[in-house]
Formats: C-alpha cells, structure tokens, sequence
C-alpha cells in the first residue's frame, strides 16, 4: 500500500478509527496487526524476513543485557551484526559483488561462471534493518535496557509509517513511546493531518510530475543537449527531496494523529552553505545513524586530520553501498567525502573572510554560497541518478560543451513547467526558513490557512498526477 493511495486513505481511516477506542495495550495489538497487514500488501513471504530479524535481536538484546562477561555480550552483538548483515548482503549485493568479482578475476586470467540469481529486493529491508541493529548496538553499549515485551519490539521494529523508508527511528526513542500510555490530542491529531497533506502534495504535485522532467532525459541516449540535462539535473534535485520529504512528512504526520513523537528528518537542506550543514539536513536519521554507529568508532575525528579524512571517506563511502549495489551510488557517496573533507580543510581559510562582517556584504556572501553549494549538490544528485558511470561522463561533458542558450520553445516550456511545480515549494520554504519554523502555517491567521489550504488542494486536483506513484527510496 502506497502512502498516496485511495487503498491506504481507506485502510488508515478504518484503523484509525479503531485505534482511538482502544486502551493502550490492545492499540499496540492492533497497531502490531495493522503494520503485518499493511506490509503483506507487498509480499506476505518477506513478513518471515523480518520476524527472522525481530526474534535475532530481541533474543540478542536480551543476552547481551543479561550476560556479566564480556566476551559473551560481544559474542551475541556479533551474532545480531552477522545475521542482519547477511540477510542485508544476501538480498541487495550478492549479484552486484559476484558480477563485480567474476569481472576482475577475467582481469588476471581466471574465468569463473559465476551464478547470478534473480532476487526480490525486499521494500524497507535497508531501513529495517539498520533499525533494529541500533537495538542491540544500544543495548550493548549499555544506552538502554532490552525490551521487556517481544511484542513492543516486534511493534517498533514493523511500525508501518516509518517501515518501507524510515525515518530510521532509534530503539530508545521509540520504544518507551510503545510500552507507556500515549496522549491522544486534538493539538496533535491537527498537525498530524498538516503534515500528511503537506507531504501528499510534495510528492502528488511537486515530485512526481518533475519526474516526468527528469526521466525521459536520463533514460535516454547520447548525444545529449547540455541544457535538457541541466534542467533534468534541478528536476531531479527537486524531485528526489519532495518525494522522500513527502514519505517522512506522511510518516510523521501519521505518528502524531497516534499520540508518537517521530524524529525530523528533512530540515530545508537547500538552504545549506557546506555538506556538514548539508548532512545535518538532509536524511537526519540516516546520517546520524551512520554519524554514531560507524564514523565515531572508527575513531571520528579524535586521531589527527589524516584518520578523520579516512574515517569521512569511508563512512561516506558505505553510506553510498547503503543506498544501492551500483557504482553510481559508491562513487555519490565517496563525492560527498571529499566534499565533507575538503570543507574541513577550508574551515579556517573561511573563518579568515573579513567581509562578511559587513551586513550587506555578510547577506549576498551567504546566499552566494548557498546558490554554490546548491550546485555541488547537484551534481551528486547527476551521479546517483545516472544509469551507469558512463553516461554520467557523457552528460557532464553535454553540460560543459554542448550548451547552448539559444533555447528552443520545447525546452524553454520544460523549463517554465520546472519554475510552475517548485515555485509554491520554493515559496514556503522561505518563509520557513525566515521564521525557523518547519510549522508556522498551523500558526497564521486562519484565513491565511484557508487560502494556503485551497491553493494547494487546487493544485493537487488539476495538475496532481493520479495512480499512487512508488516512492523512490522503496527501491534502497
């Protein structure tokens, strides 16, 4: 069931309808119901994956708390890290790393007849699964105690608002929230619904109709026109954060409609100035998952400058491979290592800019960097959406020597449809952020709720596209 279907409208407003009535336990029972329900829409036959992780980490948590000798806390947290990660491996890498090594093994001579299998990638197996190893990770570092429930794990493991794409929400947030009573309000339910329709019309509006923008361009051929790929690469930019923001605003705003507190994950990342500030924007949850479970045991950047550039690299890198087997997802995330190591190694050169003291000088020096950083970005967001990295050269050579501004009228229509579908995003998030504020529409004036409300439900029925499209990160 898709977030932005009729089916689910019918299948939330039947359970939540009963959910209200209920007392907390028998919410969690129908809550537990509902997400299996929900996932099996997909495939029934994954439900045995997840419970294999369920049952492995509550199991593991559970000895890893009760175990006083070390060796056999770590004996268990290792077997929580094996199994998740071979059932993570299995599913999304084993045909990209046995292609990948039939290939360089052809290289010193050695011909094998690798066996390549035709393998269903289960939807929300990366973010399930990373979930539920921060489980026992916590546990074992003695964050939290394990569950005392295995149905409240069970629950904040199949939790369907954040289950196909996160966020991915951590144990010790979520848990405590699903074995104590939660408050149901009217305050909540309110911005629940804001937040579910704020993300239907990211995704109905703005998201899915730039796709139909960007996706001709990129599953095309060479030759290609330097400005179709340009327009396509700011489709794609726009595109990729409306439908993702859009899941995680529906998943939050579903949460808080049931008395939970979700964690943000979308914080106007393109008003980032850097790729630190970047990343404390864009997939919060993913980034300080990868920040507090791989970054700071690799030693973060307590051991000098060259292991802290190693140890960017490398997390950036793996936080690529989380994305997808391909070389177009490792090369984005080795990209955005070296932009977070060169802008620590720039650091104090930019702290030297007396300029900006001035108000005016201070004002376009840092729009200019946004404007700056907005296309860095970009061009990370060419090299994850490429097909290969061969077309990847192709289009960056399109765009640096096949661009010509004499545009013509079929372009410069995509174009004008590219400013009509971001521009009401555009506009909001100004204002958001101008005030700091993700919901400062729940806060004006009633008839300037009204209006915003009726724009947007306009537009949504006129220029919406119909049919409940996937949401790109299903497929990570």
């Amino acid at each position: 069931m898709l977030f932005n279907s009729l089916q689910f409208a019918g299948f939330f407003i039947i359970f939540y309808f009963l959910y209200f009535r209920l007392k907390h336990k028998l919410q969690n029972i129908m809550l537990l119901l509902a997400s299996c329900i929900f996932y099996a829409a997909w495939d029934w036959r994954f439900l045995l994956l997840i419970f294999t992780t369920i049952i492995t980490d509550y199991f593991c948590g559970t000895k890893i708390y009760s175990s006083a000798a070390e060796k056999a806390r770590k004996r268990y947290l290792l077997l929580s890290i094996f199994i998740n990660l071979s059932i993570l491996g299995f599913f999304k890498y084993y045909n990209f790393f046995t292609h990948n090594l039939e290939i360089l093994l052809s290289h010193f001579g050695i011909v094998i007849h690798s066996r390549l299998i035709h393998i269903i990638l289960p939807v929300g197996i990366s973010f399930y699964i990373f979930k539920s190893l921060s489980y026992t990770i916590d546990v074992y570092r003695k964050e939290m105690q394990p569950a005392k429930n295995f149905l409240d794990y069970a629950l904040f493991v199949l939790y369907f608002p954040q289950l196909l794409a996160g966020p991915v929400s951590r144990a010790k947030d979520l848990l405590p929230q699903i074995s104590k009573e939660r408050n149901l309000s009217l305050h909540k339910f309110y911005e629940g619904c804001y937040l579910i329709f704020w993300g239907i019309f990211l995704k109905v509006f703005v998201a899915d109709n730039l796709a139909m923008i960007a996706d001709p361009v990129f599953s095309s051929a060479a030759p290609y026109n330097g400005a179709a790929v340009l327009i396509s690469i700011y489709a794609f930019a726009f595109q990729i954060y409306c439908d993702f923001a859009g899941y995680s605003h529906i998943a939050n705003g579903l949460s808080r409609c049931m008395g939970f507190e979700a964690v943000l994950n979308f914080n106007l990342p393109y008003f980032s100035t850097n790729p630190k500030e970047f990343w404390h924007r864009w997939h919060i949850s993913l980034s300080t998952w990868l920040r507090d479970y791989l970054y700071i045991p690799l030693g973060g950047n307590r051991k000098g400058a060259l292991p802290t550039y190693r140890n960017l690299l490398l997390t950036m890198f793996l936080g690529g491979l989380w994305h997808g087997a391909a070389w177009t997802f490792i090369l984005w995330g080795v990209y955005h290592g070296i932009l977070l190591i060169i802008h620590r190694m720039l650091r104090p050169l930019f702290a030297r800019i007396s300029f900006v003291q001035n108000s005016t000088a201070g004002k376009i020096w840092f729009w200019l960097k946004i404007i700056f950083f907005f296309h860095l970005v970009c061009l990370g967001w060419l090299i994850f959406k490429a097909g290969s990295l061969m077309q990847v050269q192709q289009m960056l050579k399109a765009v640096i020597c096949n661009f010509r501004f004499a545009w013509p009228d079929t372009l410069q229509i995509t174009a004008l449809k590219l400013l009509f579908f971001i521009g009401p995003l555009l506009i909001i998030q100004l204002i958001q952020y101008r005030k700091s504020d993700l919901l400062f529409i729940l806060k004006v004036p009633p008839l300037s709720r009204a209006i915003f409300y009726y724009v947007c439900f306009y537009l949504l029925v006129l220029f919406g596209v119909n049919g409940g499209k996937e949401f790109i990160y299903f497929q990570f």
